[in-house]
């Protein structure tokens, strides 16, 4: 956890809350995303997935925008520095591995959103766990106005969190909405009057869900992703396999004895 990035920034704002917060860090360019944030990215989520301490981690950004999208230069050089259209599809997908890495972790993560959130923002947002926004928020799935169709994730992840004709709609015309509208959409679970105000609830979820069981969050995270590629009868049967295996877990014997005695569970750390 000690390593340091060009692109983020890994802060544990309160000492064992089990809460840490991971930011973009290229505030002058409104975070824009560069090749080095796609190198980086994967690495920091792989490093707070295997830490013991971490429980929830909350995506958010340092300055007043969350994500203006690739960096135009860096888009650039993508396509120009590939010698070949096989060598373009590698690096399509190295950048996609990066993106899916908020999925491959464990822990939950929670995006905090103020400010701009365009293009490969919206790829970054729909494969985190939890979203909300301020209400000043805007949102654009933008690829299309610059002659692509989005390629690292929005595609194929938001037409399941806000439907397939309002995801078709957004993606075609790359129109700009708001926090309020992303909010009716579901592309956020609540809209908030300020930036102080997300970061108090975002906070206050964070940790509530950081003091529930490691091992049932991490549990109910991976069935809910795993379940999208299942019929139901065969997501049934992947959480049978799985919990038959974890009620075996200490987890499960304190978290009873805790309501029997009134007090608070202490969960073991994974």
């Amino acid at each position: 956890m000690a390593e340091n990035y060009k692109t983020l920034i890994i802060e544990q704002k309160t000492p064992n809350s089990g809460v840490f917060y991971l930011y973009l860090n290229n505030p002058k360019q409104r975070n824009a995303l560069t090749r080095d944030f796609f190198s980086e990215f994967p690495k920091a989520l792989n490093a707070l997935d295997h830490n013991p301490d971490v429980s929830v981690i909350i995506l958010t950004a340092v300055g007043d925008h969350f994500c203006s999208g690739i960096e135009l230069s860096a888009l650039n050089s993508t396509a120009t520095d590939a010698p070949s259209g096989e060598s373009l599809r590698r690096n399509i997908l190295a950048m996609q591995d990066s993106i899916t890495a908020l999925e491959r972790c464990r822990k939950p993560v929670i995006a905090s959103i103020q400010g701009a959130c365009i293009g490969g923002a919206i790829d970054i947002i729909t494969a985190c766990d939890i979203r909300y926004c301020s209400k000043d928020a805007f949102f654009s799935v933008k690829e299309v106005d610059l002659a692509l169709a989005a390629d690292l994730g929005s595609l194929q992840r938001l037409p399941s969190i806000v439907g397939f004709g309002n995801a078709m709609e957004l993606a075609l015309t790359a129109r700009r909405f708001n926090g309020l509208e992303a909010k009716e959409l579901g592309l956020v679970s609540r809209a908030f009057d300020s930036k102080d105000e997300l970061n108090k609830a975002v906070w206050n979820v964070a940790q509530a869900i950081a003091a529930k069981s490691p091992l049932a969050v991490v549990g109910t995270k991976t069935v809910l992703l795993k379940s999208r590629d299942l019929t139901v009868d065969q997501g049934l049967d992947y959480v049978a396999t799985m919990n038959a295996a974890r009620l075996f877990s200490g987890d499960l014997t304190e978290a009873v004895a805790a309501h029997i005695q009134k007090r608070k569970p202490v969960y073991s750390k994974l």
